[in-house]
């Protein structure tokens, strides 16, 4: 396959990085965002050594559990379209070859894609390692010198510094004028509590609960946590119910109670579509 075409200006500044070894800048597509228990369909490398053109990677996996619609929903990849796909155990040795004697680069890939590529390939049992290379992730950059706080927030819609930050009063002030500077600068943001209600939930609507005990996975709960972890909430309940009897009795927040409540009652979350 022909490697894309990076502008070349693009192309010689990542040259330039390159005290010697290669940069490899990657991606990862995967059944979810569980980074120990979730798994790779699709991978894509882009290659840049020093001298010479840049070579591409890129796979399609079997990732040998189902994909939860969730997950294709952000990515479009079914389990239809990776049926015929080898597993990662029999592309782990060429992604570690063109992974070899490079530094590595991606947005979040310090957080989310190299915790489970290593894992996947301990799950092959080919050897990988990140010592002795680089690791550059855009996001850690941009979060570093975009920050994302209140007091960015107030700098960018209000117009001045936030003095006073973490003083309740003053943030309950500083929020107000976020969001009245919000609905100036754009104006295809809904004009109504309601409108803005919903545009302001997380555009993944991946957990069930505010405090994420439960997540979807197709379309039904499943416990994000402890050690019923990935297992669905209809089948904890019917098969151990003195689980969610314990979780009642215990320190958890008052949502993820009535949700247990409930199905103990028969009663499980339903998400539309």
């Amino acid at each position: 396959m022909a490697a894309p075409l990076l502008p070349p200006a693009v192309l010689d500044l990542l040259r330039s990085l390159s005290d010697g070894a290669p940069l490899v800048v990657f991606d990862l597509e995967t059944t979810g965002t569980d980074r120990l228990a979730d798994r790779i369909v699709e991978i894509a490398a882009l290659r840049i050594p020093r001298d010479g053109e840049p070579t591409v990677l890129e796979l399609r996996v079997n990732p040998g559990v189902r994909i939860p619609r969730e997950a294709t929903a952000v990515h479009g990849i079914s389990d239809a379209d990776v049926a015929l796909a080898p597993s990662f155990a029999e592309v782990a040795p060429r992604v570690a070859a063109f992974l070899e004697g490079a530094d590595v680069a991606g947005y979040n890939v310090r957080g989310f894609d190299l915790p489970l590529l290593a894992r996947e390939f301990e799950r092959a049992k080919v050897p990988f390692s990140l010592e002795g290379r680089r690791v550059l992730d855009a996001q850690s950059i941009f979060f570093k010198k975009e920050p994302r706080d209140l007091s960015a927030a107030v700098r960018i819609f209000a117009g001045r510094e936030h003095e006073g930050a973490h003083s309740a009063l003053a943030d309950v002030v500083a929020s107000a004028e976020v969001l009245a500077g919000e609905l100036e600068r754009y104006p295809d943001l809904p004009r109504d509590v309601e409108g803005l209600h919903a545009y302001s939930q997380p555009s993944e609507s991946r957990w069930v609960d505010p405090d994420k005990r439960f997540l979807w996975r197709d379309g039904e709960a499943v416990f994000g946590f402890g050690a019923k972890k990935g297992k669905a909430l209809a089948e904890v309940a019917a098969r151990h119910p003195d689980y969610l009897e314990w979780m009642l009795g215990a320190d958890f927040p008052d949502e993820a109670k009535r949700i247990v409540r409930d199905a103990l009652r028969g009663v499980f979350p339903a998400r539309a579509g």
